[in-house]
């Protein structure tokens, strides 16, 4: 077995002083007895316990809301009948590699924090869920295959590899045997979601994050990071010339330091993509100074997302990367509603002609439209992160807006496509 080709930043010292990738062999770790001598065993804890702990370590999810784990783990656990579990290992944003990463290297301690989160929650069920031929889910059945006296039985699903089959309500919709696309909610999965339990959805890198705060306790999770928002992050950074890597840095590193650490430097770029593709360009030199936590990013009017630092490479077009983007989300929309069918064909045909260069003026007042009442309107989050990665575009890259619509593209519009598009799993759906 192979571990995904992604370069992993390590920690020096394992063990207690470390976090979620500290001790972990970049060729892999799947063996529980060398878990265990890292992380020593599992503890016991009684459901209480549990979910105090979370609470007092202050942990945010890792998946992109930024929720309080603690409070959707009381939620499932206050509710009618016993709950289900499930770990969300997806990671259908095309330019994070983050849980990728964590599940080839470090399964056990995602395992973990599934048993933890079923003993908390009371439920009887779990699943952990990623896509259609992932490649991490070779590690991930050998790590389960080891882990046969767990409490709870874990199964691993798949759903498609597409863009939206991620969202929450989606996967419930799959594990109750219809299509991975979202539904219109309420009732949210904690209320009835698999089998119309009550469901906790977690990202596997905040379970990963319970599995080490029931073993070293609250105020171990919180030496680190920002105090409204402890711990640390995986984020996945990409520029130019560097490889994609996973680096586990504490919360409120700025930006550009996270950057600096990969070998990037912003002085030599325009902007940033924070959050992956339902996220925000910013200026460089905002993002320079800018600490990775949710309420400095929500002054900018980005968000943490999925935890991606890209940095747009010198020479390349913002407004050319940006519309390969939002044509890829357009096509990998649901479908379902007239956001999705119309609104985002729309504005992706609008970002691909202004690119180009080959610019009608009288476009300008319907892409502003669309931008406008697309949000809000749709059945799930889709076609509102669209709209705000392509509106962030077109303020940031002002001064190229101006030239494209004057029918003068820059020159980066012929550069090498630089943010990931998936080709493999292209759904029209």
């Amino acid at each position: 077995m192979t571990a995904p080709a992604v370069a992993v930043k390590q920690r020096a010292e394992p063990g207690r002083t470390g976090r979620l990738l500290s001790g972990i062999s970049v060729d892999g770790s799947i063996d529980l007895d060398r878990h265990v001598e890292i992380w020593g065993p599992l503890p016991s804890l009684p459901a209480a316990v549990i979910i105090d702990a979370v609470e007092r370590s202050g942990l945010l999810g890792r998946g992109g809301a930024g929720f309080p784990t603690a409070r959707k783990l009381r939620a499932v656990a206050g509710g009618t009948g016993r709950a289900v579990v499930v770990a969300n290992g997806c990671e259908g944003e095309p330019a994070s590699a983050k849980d990728s990463v964590l599940l080839a290297r470090a399964p056990h301690l995602v395992l973990d924090g599934i048993q933890l989160a079923a003993r908390a929650t009371g439920a009887d069920r779990a699943h952990l869920v990623v896509h259609q031929g992932s490649a991490v889910i070779p590690w991930v059945r050998a790590a389960m295959a080891q882990r046969r006296h767990d409490p709870i039985v874990v199964q691993l699903e798949t759903v498609p590899a597409r863009y939206v089959a991620s969202e929450e309500s989606a996967i419930v919709r799959a594990l109750n045997g219809g299509d991975s696309l979202p539904s219109f909610t309420p009732p949210r999965p904690f209320e009835r979601g698999v089998a119309q339990r009550p469901t906790l959805i977690s990202n596997v890198e905040s379970l990963a994050h319970l599995a080490t705060i029931a073993r070293f306790g609250p105020e171990w999770f919180a030496e680190m990071g920002d105090p409204a928002q402890p711990g640390t992050m995986l984020v996945t950074v990409s520029g130019e010339g560097a490889d994609r890597r996973i680096a586990e840095v504490a919360t409120g590193t700025s930006i550009g330091r996270v950057a600096s650490a990969a070998g990037l430097s912003l002085k030599k770029s325009d902007a940033v993509l924070v959050g992956g593709y339902f996220g925000c360009w910013i200026p460089s030199k905002v993002a320079e100074r800018l600490p990775l936590t949710h309420s400095s990013l929500r002054e900018v009017g980005a968000a943490l997302g999925a935890g991606v630092i890209a940095v747009l490479p010198s020479g390349s077009c913002g407004l050319a990367e940006t519309a390969r983007v939002a044509s890829y989300l357009a096509a990998h929309s649901a479908k379902q509603c007239g956001p999705c069918r119309n609104g985002l064909p729309a504005i992706a045909g609008a970002m691909s002609a202004l690119a180009a260069g080959a610019w009608d003026e009288r476009a300008w007042p319907a892409l502003n439209r669309w931008l406008d009442v697309v949000p809000g309107r749709g059945a799930c989050r889709h076609p509102d992160g669209a709209v705000r990665l392509v509106a962030s575009a077109l303020e940031t890259f002002a001064d190229d807006v101006a030239m494209h619509r004057a029918g003068r593209p820059c020159d980066g519009i012929t550069a090498a496509p630089f943010l990931p598009i998936p080709t493999s799993s292209r759904w029209l759906g």
